[in-house]
């Protein structure tokens, strides 16, 4: 038996889902649709990406077993890509596996993401 559930949100815990919702909003260019003091989301397609609060939220660590899931994303420029994200707030963990094929990133909030070349 299948279900056919149909996918309408990825949220991520946070501590602050204004600013984390800021951030994404810059690297997609996606709009932001709600924005409280518990949760936010962006986009108006099927898929929406939100944020949701999470009293002593601590993000992932990287290289970490536990990390459980991250986000990935294309860009036309990855270096003038990562650039503009550490800017924004972004880190660059040290540990870059898939020898140059993405970069790996972690968001404000330590939330990992990668950025590829389109």
């Amino acid at each position: 038996m299948t279900a056919h559930a149909e996918l309408t949100a990825i949220i991520l815990d946070c501590a602050a889902p204004k600013t984390l919702a800021q951030f994404y909003h810059h690297l997609t260019g996606w709009k932001i649709t709600h924005s409280d003091d518990d949760s936010a989301y962006l986009g108006e397609g099927t898929i929406q990406l939100a944020f949701q609060r999470i009293d002593d939220y601590k993000g992932p660590g990287w290289p970490d077993p536990g990390k459980h899931a991250h986000l990935d994303f294309t860009v036309a420029d990855v270096e003038s890509a990562t650039e503009q994200l550490l800017a924004l707030g972004a880190t660059k963990p040290d540990f870059q596996p898939g020898a140059g094929q993405w970069t790996v990133l972690a968001d404000p909030e330590g939330h990992l993401f990668c950025i590829a070349a389109a």
